[in-house]
């Protein structure tokens, strides 16, 4: 009988699906015996067999952690700066993961490193495994109405010098639990960063129309013309949009959201050229000088204008109503499960923005690129 038993059962099921559940379904059979000496007999051979194969692998959300990092950035050094442990530590718990495995993850001969064809599966899946661990702590802290712990922000570049120091000393009184870390990023890497859940909130000029990302609007911020004194348009008090040409418009660069808004409100108007050069900066402040030189108009955001001193604001000139302006909000992912610091930067937001800025009518200008 005992024969018979490890032929048709046991050996079998060794052969066939050696993985960690391999342990419990022959555990549960051997409860089903009557008999104790078969059972005692049967535990100790299980126990035997299972410690001469590879059943169980340990492995830790740290060494998935490490393992995302490296996959992020291709480059073994900048993860381990990222993930704030040195170098060998970071490599030494991806070896061992590795060997635990059985498999390569990485192809180190490659520069920049690459994943190999399992490892991008492994990666895959580590995300889901790694995301899932942070919203368990994410769920104690929303069940417990707990404000604390980390909180990654990502904030577009036309935005931080204005809005940030307005409320970054506030919120951290406030919150003094919170370890906030902010990151100036592009729009487009916002978006990225919060579908990969490498960032839980970020602000930007909306909307965005992306039905994975909930937004939350903080304030209306209206364009504001900035006309040197031997421009066309520098004796009017006010101006429309209907006069601006984008070729007499010192823009930003490529990747600002504030770039795309700007050519959008003078999307109907037809580039002629006559400028005798083209720049685009990456700074509102290199755009300002150029346009006290006489070299072109500017356009900005009314936040950036509050600085200036009485002779730059005597070339400001305001749109008549309704004024182009942009939509600023606090936007984060659906499945996002940290609320409770969401709204507590929002009301800090609230209260600090509403005695700088408090337009209504206005009309939003997209911030997305129109497709031609």
């Amino acid at each position: 009988m005992l024969l018979f038993f490890l032929q048709h059962e046991i050996i079998p099921e060794l052969t066939e699906s050696p993985n960690n559940y391999l342990f419990f379904s022959l555990f549960a059979r051997l409860v089903l015996l009557k008999r104790k000496k078969l059972s005692a007999l049967l535990s100790l051979l299980l126990m035997n067999l299972l410690s001469l194969s590879k059943i169980t692998i340990v492995m830790t959300i740290t060494q998935l952690k490490y393992v995302l990092s490296v996959a992020e950035y291709k480059n073994f050094t900048i993860a381990a700066a990222n993930s704030f442990v040195t170098q060998p530590t970071l490599s030494m718990q991806i070896q061992k993961l590795e060997d635990q495995l059985e498999v390569k993850i990485f192809n180190r001969s490659k520069k920049p490193i690459e994943l190999t064809e399992v490892g991008k599966k492994i990666v895959k899946q580590a995300k889901v495994i790694v995301d899932e661990s942070n919203r368990i702590l994410d769920i104690v802290h929303l069940q417990k109405g707990y404000i604390g712990g980390e909180f990654k922000l990502g904030i577009i570049p036309t935005i931080m010098p204005t809005l940030l120091p307005m409320f970054l000393n506030n919120f951290t009184k406030k919150y003094p639990r919170v370890k906030l870390i902010i990151e100036e990023l592009t729009t487009e890497d916002i978006m990225r960063k919060l579908t990969d859940g490498h960032i839980d909130a970020a602000i930007a000029a909306t909307p965005l129309e992306n039905e994975a990302i909930k937004e939350e609007p903080l304030y209306y911020e209206p364009f504001v013309g900035l006309v040197p004194q031997n421009h066309r348009l520098f004796n009017k008090k006010q101006i429309t949009s209907d006069e601006l040409e984008v070729d007499d418009i010192l823009l930003l660069e490529d990747g600002h959201c504030f770039k795309d808004s700007v050519i959008n409100l003078c999307s109907t108007h037809k580039l002629e050229n006559k400028k005798r050069f083209r720049l685009e900066s990456g700074s509102f402040d290199t755009l300002i000088k150029l346009s006290k030189e006489g070299l072109g108009m500017t356009l900005l955001p009314y936040l950036h204008t509050l600085d200036l001193n009485d002779v730059d604001k005597s070339h400001l000139r305001e749109f008549t109503n309704p004024p182009p302006a942009r939509e600023v909000s606090l936007i984060y992912h659906k499945s996002q499960l940290k609320m409770q610091m969401i709204a507590a930067l929002k009301t800090t937001i609230d209260g600090v923005i509403r005695g700088a800025i408090s337009f209504s009518d206005v009309k939003i200008i997209s911030p997305l690129q129109q497709k031609k």
